[in-house]
């Protein structure tokens, strides 16, 4: 996979604004943040690290995020004004590709970022771009994701895994798949589904980079046959008649990690009191979302504007409440949708969690040689910095750093033994 998630689509990017009045998004908004600092007030310590010496070091804090639904609570947090609460303002800063928010943050100009979990490990090992210590906060979201396959492929029968593979052994030619960056979750995700049903990723498929909002353009003038991104590009590709979704990415891990809340090791031994109350904005806002359904509605209605993901609500607001459809016909409730906090089990930054993605970069030939996996995931993964946050919000934390999953293939991920994991797998580098 190219290291660049530089892509030129022939056709603009699909999705317009949504037809809301600014206006009345704003009313919406105002209304909102209003209701949830109200609502907040009684469990929440209000400038709990705004004053003495947990003053924030830095109170304007550039965060980058890239135009995907799971970008929400970074940007619930400024709108509704749960940043000001904690001593900060958060800046969100929308960026192009997530090579561009990779660059930013090792040089600087972000503070912070809505990121890849991959991609933070991928640039602390100096894979897929530049090397530099860096640090997850916590996790801002599980599930959500998508593996979208072309309306020609779906014609032609694939419209699942076993099937594409059956079209792919029976019509052989290069078939041509795209993630978003190659350390990145997405990418991992594509190799994983496609290895789980036989085939290579390596050998069998050509994989390349495209930054997420320029996936149903590409995919639109027949640049790929199949492609692994964040929504609402999923469901605009159903709802621009262009591709059907083939697998959600909780199919393969169910409560998978997606995106953190990321910076560098500098930052955080620089400025501990900024992160920690940018944490605790961030966690106030992933509440708010998965407070209720009426919550989730106002925000696929404020993210949906241009400064954010410039796509129509009705792109955004199916699939968070768990409202699927396949674009073949089929439709479904899905208990396993987009999560942003779920009782808190969303946000710890499990050890676990960020060491998967590094067996995965070993197994694909990213990584030559196994890392020290535990001590990465211990130096990266600021799980006391977690735990102040929570504290002070009375969220709750778990008591172990490391969490048992069963994938789509039905192999086991505990942790516990990361290199006889990683060169387990039938399929491989």
């Amino acid at each position: 996979m190219s290291s660049s998630d530089k892509s030129t689509p022939m056709a603009a990017p699909a999705g317009a604004e949504s037809s809301t009045p600014a206006l009345s998004r704003r009313q919406l908004l105002q209304g909102a943040g209003a209701a949830a600092v109200a609502a907040s007030a009684s469990w929440l310590p209000g400038g709990a690290w705004a004053a003495g010496s947990d003053k924030p070091e830095k109170e304007e804090v550039r965060i980058g995020f890239i135009p995907l639904t799971d970008c929400a609570s970074v940007v619930m947090a400024s709108v509704l004004g749960f940043d000001k609460k904690y001593g900060v303002t958060i800046v969100p800063t929308k960026e192009a590709s997530w090579a561009g928010v990779r660059d930013k943050l090792v040089n600087g100009e972000l503070d912070m970022a809505h990121v890849l979990y991959g991609l933070v490990y991928g640039v602390h090992l100096g894979i897929g771009g530049p090397k530099k210590d860096m640090a997850v906060l916590m996790t801002l979201n599980h599930n959500g994701q998508a593996i979208t396959l072309s309306k020609a492929l779906a014609d032609k029968g694939a419209v699942d895994g076993p099937s594409l593979a059956k079209v792919m052994a029976a019509n052989p030619r290069e078939y041509t798949f795209a993630g978003t960056f190659p350390t990145g979750t997405h990418a991992m995700w594509m190799h994983y589904w496609l290895a789980a049903h036989g085939i290579n990723p390596l050998s069998g498929a050509k994989l390349i980079t495209v930054p997420p909002p320029q996936m149903v353009a590409n995919m639109r003038v027949g640049n790929m046959d199949g492609f692994c991104v964040g929504e609402p590009w999923n469901h605009r590709a159903i709802l621009d008649g262009i591709g059907i979704t083939a697998n959600t990415t909780q199919d393969l891990w169910k409560d998978h990690p997606e995106k953190v809340l990321g910076t560098t090791g500098d930052f955080v031994k620089k400025y501990p009191n900024t992160a920690r109350a940018v944490m605790m904005a961030v966690l106030e806002a992933s509440k708010w979302i998965d407070a209720s359904l009426s919550n989730k509605m106002k925000m696929a209605e404020a993210v949906a504007a241009k400064s954010y993901i410039n796509t129509s609500v009705d792109a955004i607001n199916q699939r968070i409440l768990g409202r699927y459809q396949n674009g073949l016909g089929k439709t479904w409730d899905d208990p396993n949708h987009m999560k942003f906090f779920n009782d808190g089990a969303v946000n710890f930054p499990y050890l676990s969690d960020g060491m998967w993605f590094l067996t995965q970069h070993k197994r694909w030939g990213l990584l030559k040689n196994h890392p020290d996996y535990l001590a990465v995931a211990k130096q990266i993964n600021q799980i006391d910095l977690y735990k102040e946050a929570a504290s002070a919000m009375k969220v709750s934390v778990p008591k172990d750093v490391m969490r048992t999953s069963k994938l789509i293939d039905g192999v086991v991920w505990d942790g516990k033994d990361p290199k006889k994991y990683a060169d387990g797998f039938k399929i491989k580098a």
